[in-house]
C-alpha cells in the first residue's frame, strides 16, 4: 500500500472510551507488515492461508471463547485491536482477507439520513474476505466485503473521528462464484447450509446459534450505523433495509485457474511487482426497502425488489497484511427491532436487554 503517513497515536484497545480514529493511522497500521513487500514480485513468499475448522473456531464442546469474541465484536467500537503483544487477534471465521482504501460517494437522491443521504462522501477502509478457509477460484467459499466509513474526505485529518461500519456477503453457506465481478454482496445474504457439506455444516450451525445467543439475528447486519454517521442530533434515523454491492460492469475480469481472491482483488489495482497503484476497483451501491426473508434456517432466502443505484465505492489502494487480518476491527451493529429506533436495540451498554 503506497502513500502512507505517520501520525503518532497511542494504541488504545478495549476498556478505554471510544473516541474514534484517524484515517492515516489506520492506513499506516495496515501497511506496516504486508505478507509480500511488493505484491506479486519475484521471490516473494506465497500468501498465507489460515485454516478455519470447528476446532479453531469453537475449540471444544462449549464455545465459550467464541461467544466472548462475538460479544466483544458487538460491544467494542474500537477500530484497531492491538492486543498485549501488539500483534492483534486472529479472526476466527474470516481470517483471510485483503484491505482496501478509497472513497464512498452517494450521488442520487435518497430518503435516508447520515452517509446514505445525497451528497455524502467519506473515506473508507474496506476488507474483502472469505468464509472460511477456502480462498481460491473453484472452491465453495463465501465472498464478503465489510467497510469502515470515516466522516471526512481529508486523508490527513488530525482529530480522531468516530467511524461507522457495514457488512455485506454472498450466501453464508458458500457459493461457486468464480470472479469477484459476479458476486452479489448484501447486508442480508442467503443461507444455504448444505453448500458446506457434512464437514462445514456443524460449524455454521454453531456460529449461527452463538450469534443468536448474544444478539438476535445471525445473518443480517442492519445499516443504521451508516445512516446515523454525521446525522444532526434530534433528526430521526432513516436507514435502508437492504444494501447490495456489485463490482462495476466496466471492471476487468482477472483470469487464472485456482486464482486466490486476494490476488484477484490486488490485480484490479496493481501490476505484479510494481508497488504503485495503476487502476481503481469500483463497486456500485444499491439500496431498497422492498424485500422479505423466507425459507428455513438451513435454507434461508432473502428476496429483494426495486434495487436502486445511489452511489459508488471506489478503492484506489490495497494491501494484504498481518494487521489487515488480525488488528483492524469492524464493530457489528446489534439488532434493533425497529432499525431506526435506538431504544429497540438488543444490546445496550454491553448487556443483552431483549
Amino acid at each position: 500500500m503506497a502513500d502512507t503517513t505517520t501520525l503518532a497515536s497511542p494504541r488504545v484497545d478495549d476498556g478505554a472510551p471510544y473516541v474514534g480514529s484517524r484515517f492515516a493511522d489506520v492506513v499506516d497500521a495496515l501497511a506496516a507488515n504486508p505478507y509480500q513487500r511488493v505484491w506479486g514480485a519475484a521471490g516473494e513468499p506465497p500468501l498465507p492461508v489460515h485454516d478455519v475448522s470447528f476446532r479453531t473456531v469453537v475449540g471444544g464442546l462449549f464455545p465459550r471463547q467464541f461467544r466472548a469474541d462475538s460479544v466483544r465484536t458487538l460491544d467494542s467500537r474500537i477500530d484497531l485491536r492491538w492486543g498485549a503483544d501488539g500483534k492483534g487477534f486472529r479472526r476466527l471465521v474470516h481470517p483471510n482477507g485483503v484491505c482496501l482504501t478509497g472513497r464512498w460517494t452517494i450521488d442520487e437522491e435518497t430518503p435516508y439520513t447520515g452517509y446514505f443521504a445525497k451528497g455524502s462522501s467519506a473515506l473508507i477502509v474496506g476488507r474483502y474476505s472469505t468464509c472460511c478457509t477456502e480462498t481460491t477460484r473453484g472452491q465453495t467459499r463465501s465472498l464478503s466485503l465489510v467497510g469502515k466509513l470515516f466522516p471526512t474526505t481529508d486523508r490527513y485529518h488530525l482529530q480522531p473521528l468516530p467511524t461507522a461500519n457495514f457488512f455485506t456477503q454472498e450466501d453464508i453457506g458458500g457459493a461457486k462464484t468464480e470472479f469477484i465481478n459476479d458476486a452479489e454482496l448484501r447486508n442480508a445474504p442467503d443461507v444455504t447450509l448444505g453448500n458446506r457439506g457434512a464437514a462445514g455444516t456443524p460449524l455454521l450451525i454453531t456460529i449461527g446459534l452463538v450469534f443468536r445467543n448474544v444478539d438476535q439475528q445471525g445473518s443480517m447486519r442492519q445499516l443504521y450505523p451508516i445512516a446515523e454517521l454525521g446525522k444532526p442530533d434530534g433528526t430521526p434515523t432513516r436507514a435502508p433495509q437492504f444494501m447490495r454491492l456489485l463490482v462495476a460492469p466496466e471492471q476487468p475480469r482477472i483470469p487464472g485457474k485456482e486464482l486466490d481472491f486476494r490476488d484477484e482483488v490486488m490485480a484490479q489495482i496493481f501490476d505484479k511487482g510494481d508497488p504503485l497503484p495503476k487502476r481503481t476497483l469500483t463497486f456500485t451501491i444499491e439500496l431498497t426497502d422492498d424485500g422479505e426473508t423466507g425459507g428455513s434456517a438451513s435454507r434461508q432466502r432473502v428476496t429483494c425488489r426495486n434495487w436502486r443505484k445511489v452511489g459508488t465505492l471506489v478503492f484506489d489502494n490495497a494491501v494484504v497484511s498481518h494487521n489487515g487480518d488480525a488488528v483492524i476491527h469492524f464493530s457489528h451493529p446489534t439488532w434493533r427491532t425497529d432499525r431506526n429506533d435506538p431504544a429497540t436495540a438488543t444490546r445496550i451498554n454491553g448487556r443483552k436487554v431483549k
